[in-house]
């Protein structure tokens, strides 16, 4: 597949939910497997922090169909930032926190480039937090649990390796995989305008961090993805070591492919 069908595939226009005060709302739906088959629209999506969700945004995502909103942010984050309104909307809430602390709150290196960065990040994310995302793939492929959404508070870190994770379960290219990572860009840049007139001190925090946390460089994840292969013989291969089984890798393909 070449750059221009790659492209042509993430950037369909249905793959972005326009809201207005959430900008990486992301359906994972139309992406093409190996075995040829389609992941399913209208099931699965990822994107950035819901609590910022008016009213109206909210109703979106309910009329969507979603009955499950996963949120992989940290005790911190939500106890200072809230949630999805749940208590207004009937959706069925799971907090499962990926890390414990976020970059701006724990120890980071000071590595300037942007890929080196997110690579060493990520390594570090599967390292200390490989059983949380197994917990995580366990539940989407429950029953009763789909159409879901997945978040965290950019929607590019926790989300993105999530989402390259349940992409690889179904047999999705990884070039097709670090697209959609990549893609979280164009978000970044609705939020920041979106924040410059509505949360002046959320465009003030972005322009004071360092360019590498708001990075969603497609080359990272691409590593990131060659490294499981390299050392285990897949990404699915390294699912399994960490304890993701059969079962649940059948549930998924059964769920959200076509």
């Amino acid at each position: 597949m070449n750059t221009g069908q790659i492209s042509a595939l993430i950037n369909n226009p249905q793959r972005v939910i326009s809201l207005e005060a959430v900008h990486n709302f992301r359906d994972l739906g139309g992406y093409p497997t190996i075995d040829n088959k389609t992941t399913k629209w209208r099931t699965l999506f990822r994107a950035d922090g819901l609590y910022r969700l008016t009213p109206k945004d909210a109703q979106t995502v309910i009329d969507l169909g979603v009955r499950t909103v996963i949120d992989l942010r940290t005790p911190n984050e939500v106890k200072t930032r809230g949630t999805f309104p749940v208590k207004q909307f009937p959706v069925n809430f799971h907090h499962l926190p990926i890390i414990d602390a976020t970059w701006n709150d724990g120890d980071t290196p000071v590595i300037e480039d942007v890929v080196e960065f997110l690579v060493w990040a990520y390594r570090q994310m599967l390292e200390h937090a490989s059983k949380k995302f197994v917990d995580a793939i366990e539940l989407i492929a429950e029953q009763d649990v789909l159409p879901a959404v997945f978040h965290c508070a950019a929607g590019k870190d926790r989300t993105g390796v999530l989402a390259a994770f349940i992409l690889s379960i179904l047999g999705v290219p990884a070039e097709i995989i670090s697209g959609d990572y990549g893609k979280t860009a164009e978000g970044h840049a609705r939020l920041i305008k979106w924040a410059e007139v509505n949360q002046p001190e959320l465009a003030n925090a972005y322009a004071n961090m360092p360019a590498r946390f708001a990075a969603s460089d497609p080359r990272a994840m691409a590593v990131i993805l060659s490294d499981l292969n390299t050392k285990h013989g897949s990404v699915q291969n390294y699912l399994r070591e960490i304890g993701v089984d059969e079962k649940t890798f059948t549930a998924l393909r059964a769920e959200l492919l076509v």
